[in-house]
């Protein structure tokens, strides 16, 4: 490095830099740091490039860290970069391009060593390097001050108060790279790490007066999506569009933390590298989302996650509650435009779930929008792209459609929005569809993909989730996605003949070998069963409130009506197949009135004419005769009371029939993102309330509308061959912040 441009091939001889990392102490006044910080450097345009560069440095670093204890040049160098600083903001206002090129440089050199330092050492050591100084011979002690929060800070200053320019873009880049390698530790640590040093110094202190100013600038980053200046525009040479050399040895460093962040390490599909257009709004929104994930202090939460969850829209002139810290105001159509351009990268994916889930001032605005077409669709091109994507980008894709089919206006404006000529949706021409009838397709799509490739049982639980969501709501389906809702049941179907088939064979082959052990076809067709009921309900769910509305689904019923005969008897869906049966009989019966060789057209005529003919009391809903049927069972939940329990009220008959169950599990079958997840119950002998057993829960989330019981028999009795589970069903009423549930079947 120094005057003229450098080679990566040349580092390890460079001997500006062996005079960095050398045993000579180099005063922060001295002239060697003008001339080791006018460098330009080509930038590495592959990892395997950037693997040479660390290559070619370790042994500089190496050599920096045996005698940095008794230099302190790391420290110097860091004082030359704080002492420039101060004069950066007035530099930019002079057009001063050599200043703000060296001093650009020196951030860059900092980020690299630091970058190795943070792999090699724990963070105790780490500081120490920043707290060395000139010492004499022999003399290592550490007592001067601590130069790592001091940098801290001037970087956090640097991104929120210097003016972005064409002069002053790379440098706001690295600023922002050199937080994300700071924040790297926990990359190389298993466990979550609590109590970081650089967390506590972000946390407190200094740095968290900045903590709202940040979060702005970076948010603005994003939505702004500046691109690199052109070259020519400062005196060091233009990198390259990727952004420069630092950029991409934090971009590196960033995804390792998006990795872990997402849990999306092992086994996933490595997502492909979109060639960047704006380093500085990635690099904005990488450390926006590592900021907004680190854990809360001991003494105090997340001040940069309270900063998100908080922000309001420009246009709202309420005043902030005392209360609620860090909050400030940013411009939501902005906002809402770069999120609905951006979701093709999984960062913007993770911020929009963010926002969605933890600010309710940004989920209202976009509920509110008339536009939502513009967010759902790059959604819903993610999961239909799902075997090209990470599980964790499908996951959050997902969960993002849960939250929003949470809102009953959403499920039926989406109905309402009609698009034309879909062109990434390749299984059929779409000439005409609405936003809720592609919806559905997708997630369809999106099942049967799970069910032939990843075999995810939440993935399913989820999908099917949206579906439920939605169900009550479904308008004017199109004839296509009517036609995958039955086909969707119908490969269950077969699915679930084949596991049955295959465990009577199973079951057959055992009776002449004892000791070869059975596979677990009584687990898988338990699960299959669950997903085929799930399907029922949905089908149901928009039979009973939306059936004038559908007419292409009741045709598709028709169609198929032989797929549902098998489950009328089967003691499992005998409850639920009573309004589709009943759909099916009244409606067959219109058309045989009708005569023979009726057209598509006839049929649907005859469809619309029967649904005025036919009685709305006819399609009973579910909970209708429960108290009839079962005793009562009152689950009271206080605010905070742990643990969960549920005293029975009731018959001594049904007493009698949990005596002979070892297992219940609870599954939310009703609206909201938990749905279909079971939570396992477990009889209490040892608690007794009037005579009555306890069951106490060992998981339970948020509580919603439509939970279900799935009574396992004991062990030591043998459950009846044609009905291993017993089924019950319950309805939720809140009253006085108790919840009363009725069981029947």
């Amino acid at each position: 490095m120094g005057s003229n441009s450098s080679r990566i091939g040349d580092l390890p001889k460079n001997e500006y830099l062996k005079k960095l990392s050398g045993t000579e102490s180099i005063s922060e006044n001295d002239p060697f740091w003008n001339q080791l910080l006018s460098f330009s450097f080509p930038a590495p345009t592959s990892s395997s490039e950037l693997k040479l560069l660390e290559e070619a440095t370790i042994s500089v670093c190496r050599s920096l860290v045996e005698n940095n204890p008794r230099t302190g040049n790391l420290g110097a160098l860091i004082k030359v970069f704080l002492s420039r600083t101060k004069e950066l903001k007035l530099s930019a206002e002079c057009q001063n391009h050599i200043f703000i090129w060296q001093t650009h440089n020196a951030l860059f050199i900092i980020c690299c060593l630091l970058k190795v330092f943070i792999c090699q050492m724990s963070e105790e050591e780490l500081q120490l390097h920043f707290t060395y100084e000139e010492k004499s011979p022999g003399n290592y002690s550490s007592d001067s001050e601590d130069l790592l929060e001091e940098l801290l800070c001037c970087l956090m200053q640097l991104i929120t108060d210097i003016p972005l320019l064409d002069i002053t873009y790379e440098i706001s880049v690295e600023a922002i790279s050199t937080m994300v390698v700071f924040l790297s530790c926990q990359l190389f640590h298993k466990e979550v790490l609590r109590q970081s040093i650089s967390h506590k110094y972000l946390m407190r202190g200094p740095c968290l007066p900045y903590t709202s100013k940040l979060v702005k600038t970076l948010l603005y980053n994003f939505i702004r999506q500046e691109k690199p200046p052109p070259p020519g525009a400062h005196v060091f040479p233009q990198q390259s569009d990727g952004g420069g050399l630092l950029y991409g040895l934090a971009s590196g460093v960033a995804t390792g933390l998006w990795t872990v962040f997402t849990l999306g390490g092992v086994g996933s599909k490595a997502a492909a590298s979109p060639e960047l257009s704006s380093p500085l709004a990635n690099q904005s929104l990488l450390l926006l989302l590592v900021l907004a994930n680190l854990t809360d202090a001991s003494d105090a939460p997340n001040p940069y996650r309270q900063a998100i969850m908080s922000f309001k829209n420009t246009q709202d002139s309420s005043p902030f509650p005392s209360s609620i810290p860090h909050a400030f105001q940013i411009n939501f159509n902005s906002l809402y435009t770069a999120l609905c351009e951006q979701q093709t990268s999984d960062q913007a994916t993770l911020l929009l779930y963010t926002l969605l889930h933890q600010n309710s001032n940004i989920r209202t605005y976009m509920l509110a929008r008339t536009d939502m077409e513009n967010l759902v669709l790059p959604i819903l091109e993610i999961l239909y792209h799902v075997e090209e994507r990470n599980s964790h980008h499908v996951y959050m894709a997902l969960i993002i459609l849960l939250i929003l089919t949470e809102d009953d206006g959403f499920n039926r404006s989406i109905h309402e929005v009609i698009l034309k000529n879909i062109t990434w949706y390749s299984e059929r021409v779409l000439t005409e569809i609405s936003l809720g009838s592609l919806l559905i397709l997708v997630v369809i799509r999106t099942i049967q993909y799970n069910m032939t490739r990843t075999r995810d049982k939440y993935l399913h639980t989820n999908c099917l989730a949206a579906l439920a969501n939605m169900s009550a709501q479904f308008r004017s389906l199109h004839q296509y996605a009517a036609q995958r809702i039955i086909s969707l049941f119908s490969l269950l179907s077969k699915k679930h003949n084949k596991v049955l088939e295959q465990a009577t064979q199973s079951l057959r082959g055992s009776l002449s070998s004892n000791d070869v052990p059975l596979p677990d076809y009584a687990q898988d067709l338990n699960v299959i069963e669950e997903v085929i009921r799930m399907m029922l309900e949905i089908i149901n769910s928009c039979l009973t409130n939306s059936l004038h509305h559908n007419p292409n689904l009741v045709y598709a019923l028709l169609y198929k009506r032989d797929l549902f005969e098998q489950f009328r008897t089967h003691p499992s869906f005998q409850d639920i197949m009573q309004n589709i049966d009943l759909v099916i009989s009244f409606f067959s019966s219109r058309l045989l009135q009708a005569g023979a060789e009726l057209s598509v057209e006839r049929v649907l005529e005859i469809i619309k004419q029967g649904v005025v003919a036919l009685p709305k009391d006819r399609l009973k809903i579910l909970c209708s005769n429960a108290v009839s049927r079962w005793p009562i069972v009152r689950w009271t939940e206080s605010l905070h009371a742990r643990p969960l329990c549920m005293q029975l009220l009731g018959s001594h008959s049904f007493m009698a029939c949990l005596s002979e169950i070892s297992r219940i599990e609870i599954q939310i079958c009703g609206r909201g993102a938990a749905r279909g997840v079971f939570y396992p119950l477990c009889l209490v002998s040892c608690l007794q309330l009037s005579s009555r057993p306890v069951l106490e829960s060992t998981g339970h989330p948020a509580v919603h509308h439509g939970f279900r019981l799935r009574a396992g028999c004991s062990p030591t009795r043998t459950p009846p061959a044609k009905q291993p589970f017993k089924f019950f069903y319950f309805w939720v009423t809140e009253v006085d912040r108790q919840v009363t549930w009725c069981i029947f079947c």
